[in-house]
């Protein structure tokens, strides 16, 4: 990692959502962490344990023994989906794990700020940003950290069906910019227990899967590698009618 000058005019003038990423952090949080802890007890031995079923197909302490950098993506139906993937994810390698999130949504008041800084380690990125600023800082992420797992949707927005649509070019410009190779996941049952337009989840069953890593591709190369995989795994998952 580059070193940065923490006293410098620009860290004093830094974005306050922003002040959590490892760029700009120069000791460990120990805010983040604590609430970070609640937040894990929480989410695994709370909310997937006794109001979702979690089943976790694979094991992400192997993919991490040889993968300390990866972009892990997945099919996006559900305000379920970053979370489940967080819980599915042991709190040993929470450290290490960001996820990518609508600055609009999750940045829009001081509690979901908190909440999305200190216990999601989310990275801002504004749907609306021309400038390409979010983009420049996945990249720096990507670039200047020896290890770091991002989840990204390359969907790009929830499913309104449950069905996988086409994957934007966000995934395949990060992976071939940062040469940084891609873990395919799926999760089975998102839209089921909390589809788009529903106020709360219901209870029910959620099943991941961790598949294989795969190097960096174009994203329409990415997206026919994503569907070939998740039929394997789950024969009966619906896929959008795409453009040919």
């Amino acid at each position: 990692m580059k070193d940065w000058d923490y006293d410098n005019e620009q860290w004093m003038k830094l974005p306050p959502y922003l002040k959590h990423l490892p760029l700009f952090t120069k000791h460990r949080d120990l805010t983040s962490y604590f609430f970070r802890l609640l937040w894990a007890f929480f989410l695994k031995q709370l909310g997937f344990r006794f109001y979702i079923s979690l089943d976790i197909r694979g094991d992400f302490l192997e993919v991490f023994k040889n993968h300390k950098k990866l972009l892990l993506i997945s099919n996006h139906a559900s305000h379920l989906d970053a979370t489940s993937i967080a819980a599915a994810v042991p709190f040993k390698l929470w450290s290490y794990l960001f996820i990518t999130a609508a600055k609009d949504y999750f940045f829009s008041n001081p509690i979901f700020t908190f909440f999305s800084k200190h216990c999601l380690g989310a990275i801002p990125i504004d749907r609306k940003d021309k400038k390409g600023e979010a983009v420049d800082l996945c990249l720096s992420l990507l670039r200047q950290l020896d290890a770091i797992w991002m989840i990204l949707f390359p969907e790009g927005t929830r499913s309104k069906d449950g069905k996988i649509q086409n994957f934007k070019r966000g995934v395949s410009l990060f992976a071939t910019q940062t040469n940084t190779p891609i873990l395919f996941l799926y999760i089975k049952g998102n839209n089921n227990l909390w589809p788009k337009g529903q106020l709360l989840p219901s209870p029910g069953r959620l099943t991941i899967f961790i598949g294989p890593v795969h190097p960096p591709t174009p994203a329409d190369v990415l997206h026919r590698a994503y569907i070939s995989w998740v039929h394997e795994v789950d024969p009966e998952a619906q896929i959008a009618d795409l453009p040919h």
